[in-house]
């Protein structure tokens, strides 16, 4: 089979799973769109790795109308990354969701089709399939917000999610209708091929941007994450973070970069700007939540802002030109899509776990878990560790390549880049640096000290197949980071192949640097191999001196400034975040202003759907059961009249005409 046969194959697994599932019940539609949906990602899986070595980019059309054109799937190397990084993650949402998905028929239908959209966005080759495939992404993603839909949080929730995608729908179609208008075609490459003057790109690219930036939960249109994730089911949780806000990155890359060429250099700082607002604000908003879910969400913001920085300086690098600074841009931010993937969906699945056992968000009724669930904590360590950007782990490898992006931008001989790209570098530090508390606080809160509730002392790991999803997710996070050089170089080809810009060297042998070994080198298995030698070292040095045995120790009850210990004494996630809220309360303000419009908007539809719920009654009660009452009585007294009597008809009819002559012929003789 070819690379699309693979990829159709791929689709009609999603949508068989998703329609078999209507029909079972709400327990076995669970395993039913589990199943479906794990041989579907290995399917796109075999897709990807053999549209790669294929010398042409696969593609098939399937019909054409017009004037909407042709509805073609198309894998060039940025798709083919999308298609890998929708399969990889899919594959361990659907192994997890075999036993700890909800056991819901909605849940499993949507799930399905949700995976399947996000395929089709990512690979179809016309403006208008796109946008109709985006709407079912918004709406499977919608209902599967809602899902618990009895409850007026979840339905608050689902009503802001819709309210803030529709309006990036709306900006996004708007795009589209000035590319139609201009290249006359939704097709790619009309577009691409097509003189669009450049008040018209400009438009477009801020229309697009701020779309797509919605979608992505950048800042400041970020509101929506925290909530939405919190109320999806943990696995779509994992999906939504991992897979669909890089469908929007991915939507920035396709139509900013690829169809209008990233050509103006304030596109690129505007990007740039903005990934480094989401950055430090996903990070820091991310410090004061106990809620293990929304911390999670608002640490995605961080990371969203981390890949815009890549973006912007990549679209820097078009502008002036500067093919190294465009090359390493576009690469920290593929990388980063691709390591954000793996180490946010291994959290999300990892937190998922933590909340079936515990049966709470709150990281403050958490603790000591890491005793009673160890395979979940190893794996949630792992993704931790890669989340902020320890060596050797995945994320330190992006987040290098963003540096390095930053330092070559810096020596450009544009002199607002000299100026504020150091500042950038700053600001992605300072971000880092707040990613370590919020992380230290999360395992702690989590995972160490004393159980603080009654369901974390008896807590335990979840099903084997949970397990494994969580061990498959980390050793990927693992191979990512230590197998950089080798795979940095492939990553880089995809940037450049996109892009249309010259490949760059960024490895050789162990070891990997910004285009120029000369620049800056690093070896993440060296780094590996001396980590583990801190490691090992003073472990062998104990062990030859005779160590091993412990010196006596006194088993009595700890105390604190003379009072007994009490478990209320153990540091807790909340002890993390007080400070900080004192502290920076100005910049927590302006995330309240930020928010108010919307859930103003949210609370007067909710006020609205109450009012219409209270109004019914009444409306039935003064008008609809009234006149239901005066036509049956009407109805009887009619029914009165009719006695059958043949006679009796012959009187009404002359009643009536001689009603009909008074009325005719009265006013004239007057």
């Amino acid at each position: 089979m070819t690379s699309i046969q693979f990829f159709v194959l791929a689709l009609t697994l999603y949508l068989v799973g998703a329609l078999l599932s209507l029909f079972a019940s709400p327990r076995t539609s669970r395993g039913v769109a589990a199943f479906f949906g794990l041989i579907g990602s290995l399917s796109a899986l075999l897709a990807a790795i053999l549209a790669l070595t294929e010398g042409t980019p696969p593609s098939l059309t399937l019909f054409a109308i017009q004037p909407f054109g042709e509805f073609t799937f198309q894998m060039d190397l940025l798709s083919t990354l999308m298609v890998a990084l929708i399969a990889l993650v899919g594959a361990a949402t659907s192994l997890y969701s075999f036993s700890d998905a909800p056991a819901n028929v909605s849940v499993s239908f949507f799930t399905d089709l949700f995976m399947a959209s996000m395929l089709v966005v990512v690979t179809v080759t016309n403006a208008f399939y796109f946008l109709v495939f985006w709407e079912v992404m918004t709406l499977a993603s919608y209902f599967l917000v809602v899902w618990e839909f009895d409850k007026k949080e979840s339905a608050r929730t689902g009503f802001i999610y819709f309210l803030v995608a529709h309006i990036g729908a709306a900006l996004i179609m708007v795009t589209f209708f000035l590319f139609f208008g201009k290249a006359g075609t939704f097709d790619f490459a009309g577009i691409r091929a097509a003189s669009i003057p450049s008040a018209v790109k400009d438009i477009v690219f801020v229309l697009a941007f701020l779309g797509f930036g919605a979608k992505a939960g950048m800042v400041p249109l970020h509101f929506w994450t925290p909530d939405t994730y919190a109320a999806a089911p943990n696995h779509v949780s994992a999906l939504m973070a991992s897979v669909m806000k890089k469908t929007a990155v991915y939507g920035i890359l396709r139509f900013c970069v690829d169809l209008l060429g990233g050509s103006a250099l304030w596109w690129g700082f505007t990007v740039l700007i903005f990934g480094a607002l989401s950055t430090v604000f996903g990070a820091f908003y991310a410090l004061s939540e106990k809620d293990i879910k929304r911390l999670l969400a608002l640490s995605s913001v961080e990371n969203v802002g981390i890949i815009l920085m890549g973006v912007g300086l990549g679209m820097v690098g078009l502008a002036l030109p500067f093919p190294t600074l465009a090359v390493m841009g576009f690469l920290a931010a593929l990388y980063h899509m691709l390591n954000h993937a793996f180490f946010k969906g291994l959290l999300f699945l990892g937190a998922g776990s933590v909340i079936g056992q515990t049966g709470t968000r709150d990281l403050n009724q958490m603790g000591g878990l890491a005793r009673r669930m160890p395979w979940t904590a190893l794996t949630f360590l792992v993704g931790t560790l890669a989340v902020t950007a320890i060596p050797p782990l995945n994320g330190f490898v992006s987040e290098w390549f963003t540096y390095q992006a930053l330092l070559n931008a810096a020596g450009s001989d544009l002199f607002a880049l000299r100026v504020f790209a150091p500042l950038f570098a700053i600001v992605l530090a300072l971000a880092g640096a707040f990613a370590v508390m919020v992380y230290v606080k999360a395992y702690g809160g989590a995972f160490a000290g004393p159980a603080r509730s009654e369901n974390a002392r008896f807590a335990k790991d979840p099903s084997a197949a949970s397990v494994v999803s969580l061990v498959y997710l980390a050793l990927g996070t693992i191979v990512l980071g230590l197998g950089a050089p080798w795979i940095a170089p492939r990553i880089a080809a995809v940037a450049a192949d996109f892009a249309k810009q010259p490949l760059i060297a960024v490895s050789a042998g162990w070891t990997m640097y910004p285009g120029n070994p000369l620049v800056s080198i690093v070896s993440t298995p060296l780094v590996a191999i001396l980590v583990l030698g801190l490691l090992t070292v003073p472990v062998i040095v104990v062990a030859a001196y005779g160590g091993w045995r412990a010196s006596r120790r006194s088993n009595v009850e700890p105390w604190s400034n003379g009072y007994g210990y009490s478990s209320v004494m153990s540091v807790r996630a909340s002890s993390f975040d007080q400070p900080v809220k004192v502290s920076f309360r100005p910049l927590y303000w302006v995330r309240t202003l930020v928010e108010r419009p919307y859930r103003a908007a949210a609370n007067f539809y909710n006020a609205a759907v109450e009012s219409v719920r209270r109004a019914e009654p009444v409306v039935e009660n003064a008008v609809t059961r009234p006149t239901l009452k005066l036509v049956e009585t009407a109805g009887q007294w009619i029914q009165t009249l009719q006695m059958g009597d043949i006679r009796l008809y012959c009187l009404y009819i002359i009643i009536t005409l001689a009603i009909l002559l008074v009325v005719l012929f009265g006013g004239s003789g007057s």
